[in-house]
């Protein structure tokens, strides 16, 4: 009997607080009575935008409904027309100028507000800028009174400074978890909405993306905290990213593709500084398969934008990454960003913001990513962006750049170094002219080789990593003309007696001539691999080996260098396999060298060679000859 009575008394609570909160229901045409002439009246954004209330606002005729004030953070959806038909009935203020409004913030139809985003909820808070009511969407509120926004990044406070706060009941709207709940009493009423949320459908991936996404991918550590956004470049991140392991989600915007980061088992979030154990956003944007798979999902925390965004939170997570999309890069390192009708993606103060995150973050990184050529067939790599707008210009503190063509580590890098870099990374018709005008601006030395053909020919597919004893992680690439410097910096990290072993002669400088003739090559006659680690965010090269043929001759000339600090770890014997693969596939028939008969370290490496080694010693110095015979030759 007690617990009948119990159940009773429930009940009737139950049905005291539904018959409260549904005594505030009221028709979308009675708030806007309530409405006054030159009232600010902020809106939801994204999902958070109340679609029933904004299509009655801009059906309505009233004349109470004139010269009003709209503020949204991001004007995304179709509800909110920005042409002149609305001019005297209100003005559109937001504090980014992508997706729909960025053609009507130019033609001066509608406000710009320049602010970082994590300074946005202070502006409302202060009273800095004023706000008369508040329109926002939620979801259908529970047996105790209480309802889910669907906009966590600013409405708690817009709510708090409004007098007049509505809420748009929406069926279809999900219960997600996090700083999220807010109570009916909070509300003077409710409308229930007759419009699904708005959708944001996916972007389709193609091949230059996911190529863009690999490279990025492949300077991600496991355990990495990562920031997303949404469009083409994120989704292809998706699907390179899956195979990492306790990655972390600190991000502005939560997405599709970062519901299939997560299933895919990459994200744990175990390592994160704040909110462990789960993803942390602050706006939620996707399709209707993503709003179902947050309802009351506990693996993601919506929390206020001064939070998510503020630079020391961000930071607080350790290997924070924070990877933006650019337009334009130029040969120094500065940025221009996108902007425009269709974008979505973070603006100068949004950038400051995760790049500061990252900068405090231990081992943080910032990584932009671009095509090398726009869809007009134009290099994305220039010269100089000074002419473009939405510039971001922290070149000294840039990080890594990342197109389809690889990665440029600028970090740490003269301004002759950045070049090379980014030339190396451009598309490979357009490198040459890139050198010519980087000459030309004394940028790169006036004497600096360029082969055209080898951008083309630069062969990517080459490129790997192993990992040897004690956990070294060593990547392995074919050498490129930006490694000048790190070549020259391996000469000099040599003694007198590795320099003699490798070259036959007392070499004591390697000048820029020598070198960079040396890093300079035509693949086709010769290879060159380098052995690469990750020292400080930058490359360390450690190791290089190559070959070299004459045009009519089938064996080529085959010599190994490993920096004194990484031998005898099997990083020579791995080179030496890796050229003979290679030679084999180029239809060389065998190797040639000369080893110092006192190189014991070398000719071990040449004895462990999978093929029978000839040696002829002359005048101290071993004549190895190695053909390739077939692996079927060697079993019989």
């Amino acid at each position: 009997m007690k617990f009948e009575s119990h159940d009773k008394i429930k009940a009737i609570q139950i049905k005291k607080v539904k018959f409260m909160w549904k005594n505030k229901v009221v028709s979308p045409n009675e708030v806007l009575s309530q409405i006054e002439p030159g009232m600010t009246i902020f809106l939801g954004t994204g999902m958070a935008e109340p679609r029933t209330m904004v299509k009655h606002l801009m059906a309505s005729e009233e004349t109470n409904l004139q010269d009003l004030e709209l503020i949204q953070l991001v004007s995304l959806g179709d509800t909110i027309p920005i042409d002149e038909r609305y001019s005297r009935k209100f003005r559109l203020k937001t504090f980014f100028s992508g997706w729909i409004a960025s053609e009507a913030i130019s033609a001066g139809r509608v406000d710009l507000i320049p602010s970082r985003f994590s300074k946005i909820p202070s502006l409302f808070k202060s009273g800095a800028i004023h706000i008369d009511a508040t329109f926002i969407q939620i979801s259908p509120p529970d047996e105790n009174g209480y309802a889910c926004l669907v906009g966590v990044d600013v409405e708690r406070q817009a709510m708090k400074a409004a007098h007049l706060v509505v809420g748009e009941i929406n069926e279809h709207a999900p219960h997600i978890m996090g700083d999220t709940l807010v109570h009916m009493d909070e509300f003077n009423y409710f409308v229930e909405s007759t419009e699904t949320p708005l959708y944001i459908p996916r972007w389709p991936v193609d091949d230059v993306f996911l190529k863009i996404a690999a490279n990025i991918a492949s300077v991600i550590e496991d355990g990495s905290c990562i920031s997303y956004g949404i469009g083409p470049l994120y989704e292809a991140l998706a699907i390179q990213l899956a195979t990492k392991k306790n990655l972390g989600i600190h991000s502005p915007f939560f997405t599709d593709a970062l519901m299939d980061l997560v299933k895919s088992g990459a994200v744990t979030n175990r390592n994160k500084g704040v909110f462990r154990g789960k993803c942390s956003a602050s706006y939620l944007l996707g399709t209707e398969k993503l709003m179902q798979w947050l309802n009351r999902n506990p693996l993601v925390d919506f929390q206020p934008e001064d939070v998510i965004t503020d630079p020391k939170v961000i930071g607080s997570n350790n290997r924070m990454v924070a990877i933006i999309p650019a337009r334009k890069i130029d040969l120094t390192g500065n940025v221009a960003l996108h902007g425009g009708k269709g974008d979505l993606n973070a603006g100068p103060g949004n950038v400051q913001e995760l790049f500061v995150g990252a900068a405090l973050s231990q081992n943080g990184r910032t990584i932009f990513g671009l095509p090398s050529r726009n869809l007009g067939g134009k290099s994305n790599i220039v010269l100089s962006v000074d002419n473009m707008p939405f510039q971001f210009t922290n070149r000294e503190s840039m990080d890594l750049v990342a197109t389809e063509y690889g990665v440029a580590y600028l970090l740490g890098k003269t301004m002759r170094e950045r070049a090379q870099e980014l030339i190396d990374i451009a598309h490979p018709d357009d490198r040459m002219e890139l050198v010519r005008q980087a000459k030309e601006a004394k940028i790169l030395y006036a004497d600096q080789i360029y082969f055209p053909e080898s951008g083309s020919l630069y062969p990517s597919k080459l490129c790997t990593a192993h990992e040897f004893k004690d956990g070294l992680k060593v990547s392995f690439r074919p050498i490129k003309p930006s490694d000048e410097e790190k070549m020259r910096d391996l000469f000099y990290r040599f003694s007198d007696q590795a320099v003699y072993s490798r070259y036959f002669t007392s070499i004591k400088t390697m000048p820029h001539k020598k070198m960079q003739e040396y890093v300079n090559v035509n693949y086709r006659l010769v290879m060159s691999i380098v052995g690469v680690v990750d020292v400080f965010g930058t490359e360390k090269i450690i190791a290089e080996a190559r070959y070299a043929r004459p045009k009519q001759d089938s064996f080529a000339d085959v010599a190994f260098v490993v920096d004194e600090n990484y031998q005898n770890m099997g990083i020579a014997s791995y080179l030496l396999e890796l050229l003979i693969r290679i030679a084999r596939e180029e239809g060389i028939q065998g190797f040639t060298a000369n080893v110092l008969a006192s190189n014991k370290s070398m000719l071990k490496v040449f004895e462990k060679a999978p093929f029978p080694v000839n040696t002829v010693l002359t005048q101290g110095i071993y004549e190895l000859r190695i053909p390739f015979t077939p692996v079927t030759d060697l079993k019989s």
